[in-house]
């Protein structure tokens, strides 16, 4: 029956998914019972399916004046049953979506006394998964539906549409559609920027609405005339804007003004209105006339639209659109069309559409990640999960059930433990648990799964605990468990605790099933308690398992050896020969003053001010215990740090391995990261101007450079980000935390073979899908951090896309520079010197690794932005200076103009 499920939910998606031309549309009938499947509406020739397999809650009625038509034919028009949510106040529907293409989304509202109630008014919000759309007032008395729609760029495989319950009335839908626009269609939207429909015209008729398929896009076209105007039309095909693709049945038709005023046309457009709405308007014209001059001043409410008089085109849509984003104080849009002196024709308008923002810079919600969104996706439809588990996974107002995500707070949030434990899940383990990659905690147990244990289990680095008692696995364990796991990991099987698990393993070539270690599970369970308490009191002769502790000892003295992590093994006797001091934890006291000064926290654990017997300040980087860095992680930093010695770097003082206790002693930088000077604590208070932020990025790019090409053989960062450029008191710039950081065997290797490891949103996307680690992989890193340093915006905006689509969106639409570049600048930056960068940073984000540039190259370019921008602050300092005098300094051979 479960397979039966999963088919049948497949085959619904398959159906439901449309194709119109090149494009794909959803279209849901809300309420409609499934037992009547999926039908074709015979005006729009769309195909509608019952939406219980997009979303989990609610109830199926129809309005009061439907159901004798319901009697009648077994089922009603779409927009006459609905889907109510009395339970809950998130309650969402999952549409399937290509991330990052753009899309059309429209729900609409018919209350029609479904409840019985009569109801004065029903309001509630819906919004864009976290981000807030618009608010629907709906009364008994309305005959037609409300209808919403909006264009917005898809962050994920899927997107969550939701009601949200404002106390207000219950929240209903009657119809939800989807439609994937074609790319390039309406510049303004991008990554970080939706918009929500207030307006749309075809002029020059009365038909109530025209939609697809005379719109394949299936946009709501409203007739709109009246006796000022006169009704113009031609039957000659009109060719489209590509920007908008308006379809020519639209363009057919036009106004012009009647009566005595043939020099002035005028069309007042606008419906329901907010104060906080900001527009902005799209207008079509196309001319049917090229014999004689039309010529006309475009006006919005007594403000012109563009700079100079305006011609349409013969036969062909051009769109003219508002610059940027305005407001209207009574939501009315005067827009008028003024006749020059030179025009022998009236003004004319074929079309119109007004738009409001929906602004995502402004969305202070968390989201998840795309990739884990997807994969919690996947693994619902696969195991067709019902637990209301609706809109975005970590949001807080809608976290899901069984599902924990880190630091909810953040840009961008990530699932850390998955609880599916009795939750009637079958078949086998599903690959999309290794989309999870930050993963810590799996609770599968009590389900009905079966087949192996899969290898790929092994691909989640970041896993801690399994758990996959009471299903029907079978097989013996992977090898790979022991030998690809960076981790221990506690595997909880059939009752048994096998743990931590590659510790138990000592003898690689041994195998053996699960169900065999069953049956002398007593057997381990006695002899791991016995092994606990010699531990402890083998721990009170050896308190200390150290760096002076060398590989050779433990084989000497086998009784410590299972007392220290693997990776230690062999890497005591390097750090007995660092240059670096090692401090002891009671020295790391004394210069914290019993760690008094905390100053952060990262992934490692606390840092804290010290000060050295010698007066010298020193950041102190304290491990914590639920930190998920270890041992290797900090070997690897005191290792890096100890051969690398630069100017950009931050320097190692010492560190400290004395029992549990790891710590790492550096330089104290007193001004933080860039991070903190873009988006963080700091950049609240002060804005860094460009000239400051080109060169904090350029001396990092030395230090990144230096540890390619400088060391031998070369070191691979591997978590370059603008919270590890940390700066000094004169905000000199050094890269940080060295420890994911990767060292080539020799100087022949081309690659390292490494696990995708660092920071959401800075990881070299073919890193992260071949394993193959290079230098490029830094170059990719550092191009988000100057799209970060040009922007000022985070490298993923909640559920919004990645900032190099969003940038390059930006860029193929033609946008200025003052759209890209961070606004807290006010446009104080040489425009050269921006785009110098904006490019830079392009080129290191390619797709393909081998076309990416190299970081000597990445400081050249950098440098040649520096000088342009010192060349405008020396020319904005002269002018400052001199003032009015300016001219005569010139004219007497003085510095001359840029």
């Amino acid at each position: 029956m479960a397979v039966f499920l999963v088919l049948w939910a497949a085959l619904v998606l398959v159906f439901a998914l449309h194709v119109v031309g090149d494009e794909i549309e959803l279209s849901i009938d809300c309420g409609l019972d499934d037992k009547y499947s999926d039908y074709m509406d015979p005006n729009t020739n769309l195909r509608y399916v019952p939406d219980g397999t997009f979303v989990d809650a609610g109830e199926n009625h129809v309005v009061a004046t439907a159901a004798a038509d319901q009697a009648k034919n077994g089922r009603v028009d779409a927009i006459y049953s609905l889907r109510s949510f009395p339970s809950g106040k998130w309650n969402c529907y999952a549409l399937p979506t290509a991330t990052a293409a753009t899309y059309l989304v429209r729900m609409q509202f018919l209350y029609g006394n479904y409840d019985k109630q009569s109801s004065s008014s029903v309001q509630f919000e819906i919004h864009l998964g976290s981000v807030p759309w618009d608010t629907v007032t709906v009364g008994p008395a309305d005959t037609n539906a409300t209808t919403k729609e909006a264009v917005f760029v898809a962050w994920a495989g899927w997107a969550p549409v939701c009601l949200v319950n404002t106390g207000r009335g219950t929240p209903f839908v009657s119809v939800v559609e989807l439609r994937k626009l074609g790319d390039g269609l309406y510049p303004p939207v991008s990554g970080n920027q939706s918009m929500s429909m207030y307006d749309r015209r075809m002029m020059g008729t009365d038909a109530p609405v025209t939609r697809h398929p005379t719109d394949t896009h299936d946009r709501l076209w409203y007739g709109k005339s009246g006796p000022q105007w006169r009704n113009m039309s031609t039957q000659l095909d009109i060719q489209p804007d590509p920007s908008f693709d308006v379809p020519s049945p639209i363009l057919q038709r036009a106004i012009e003004p009647a009566g005595n005023n043939s020099t002035s046309l005028t069309v007042i457009a606008g419906r329901d209105y907010r104060n906080t709405y900001r527009f902005m308007a799209f207008l079509h014209f196309a001319d049917f006339n090229n014999t004689q001059v039309r010529e006309f001043d475009i006006y919005v409410n007594d403000k012109p639209l563009i700079s100079k008089p305006y011609s349409p085109q013969y036969l062909a849509d051009s769109c003219v659109r508002s610059p940027e984003w305005y407001t209207a104080p009574d939501g009315k849009h005067n827009i008028t069309l003024v006749g020059t002196a030179a025009s022998v024709l009236p003004p004319m308008l074929n079309a119109l559409e007004i738009y409001t923002l929906i602004d995502l810079d402004d969305a202070l919600a968390p989201s998840t990640m795309p990739n884990d969104f997807d994969a919690i996706m996947g693994i619902k439809l696969k195991y067709l999960v019902k637990r209301n588990w609706t809109g975005d996974p970590c949001f807080p107002d809608t976290l899901w059930n069984g599902v924990m995500c880190n630091n909810p707070s953040a840009d961008l949030a990530r699932i850390i433990s998955l609880n599916l434990s009795n939750s009637d899940l079958s078949g086998e383990i599903s690959l999309n648990f290794t989309s999870l990659t930050a993963l810590e905690t799996l609770d599968l147990s009590y389900n009905n799964l079966n087949g192996l244990i899969p290898d790929f289990i092994t691909s989640l680095s970041s896993l801690q605990v399994l758990n996959l008692s009471g299903n029907h696995l079978s097989g013996p364990l992977p090898e790979s468990f022991c030998k690809n796991l960076t981790r221990q990991l506690v595997l909880s099987y059939d009752q048994l605790v096998v743990g931590p698990l590659c510790a138990q393993r000592t003898n690689p070539s041994r195998k053996g099933t699960i169900v065999k270690a069953v049956s002398i599970g007593v057997s381990v369970l006695v002899a791991a308690i016995l092994f606990l308490g010699y531990f402890i009191w083998r721990k009170k002769i050896h308190p200390n398992v150290g760096p002076e502790s060398t590989y050779d000892d433990l084989v000497r003295d086998p009784e410590l050896e299972n007392n220290v992590p693997r990776s230690a093994k062999g890497h005591g006797g390097n750090l007995q020969n660092s240059e670096s001091r090692q401090f002891t934890y009671k020295e790391l006291e004394k210069i914290t003053n019993n760690f008094e000064g905390f100053i952060g926290h990262g992934g490692f654990g606390h840092v804290y001010c010290g000060r050295l017997e010698n007066g010298t300040e020193v950041a102190v980087k304290m491990r914590s215990e639920s930190s998920l860095h270890g041992l290797d992680e900090f070997l690897a930093e005191v290792q890096s740090l100890t051969k690398v010695h630069h100017r950009n770097l931050v320097s190692l003082v010492g560190y400290c391995w004395e029992g549990d206790h790891l710590a790492l002693v550096y330089e104290y930088l007193s001004q933080g990261s860039l991070f903190d000077h873009l988006r963080g604590k700091n950049g609240v208070a002060e804005t860094l101007n460009w000239g400051t932020r080109v060169r904090v990025v350029l001396e990092a790019a030395q230090g990144l450079d230096y540890l390619h090409k400088g060391c031998n053989p070369p070191i691979i960062h591997r978590d370059v980000k603008t919270s590890n450029i940390l700066l000094g008191r004169n905000l000199e710039a050094k890269l940080a935390d060295f420890g994911l950081s990767k060292t080539y065997l020799s100087d022949s290797q081309t690659h390292i073979s490494a696990t995708a490891a660092g920071t959401s949103g800075y990881i070299d996307p073919e890193y992260y899908h071949t394993g193959r680690l290079t230098e490029s992989s830094d170059v990719y890193s550092f191009g988000v951090v100057l799209l970060e340093a040009a922007t000022g915006k985070a490298p993923i905006l909640p559920g919004h896309g990645h900032i190099v689509h969003r940038v390059n969106q930006m860029i193929t639409a033609g946008e200025d520079i003052s759209r890209i570049a961070d606004a807290r600048l006010e446009g104080a930056y040489d425009v050269n010197s921006m785009w110098k960068v904006v490019d830079t940073a392009n080129q290191c984000t390619l797709d393909a690794a081998a076309q990416r540039p190299t970081m000597a190259t990445v400081v050249a370019q950098l440098k040649e932005s520096m000088a342009l921008e010192e060349a405008r602050e020396s020319d904005s300092s002269v002018r400052a200076t001199l003032g009015g005098d300016i001219s005569a300094l010139l004219s007497a051979g003085g510095p001359s103009a840029r």
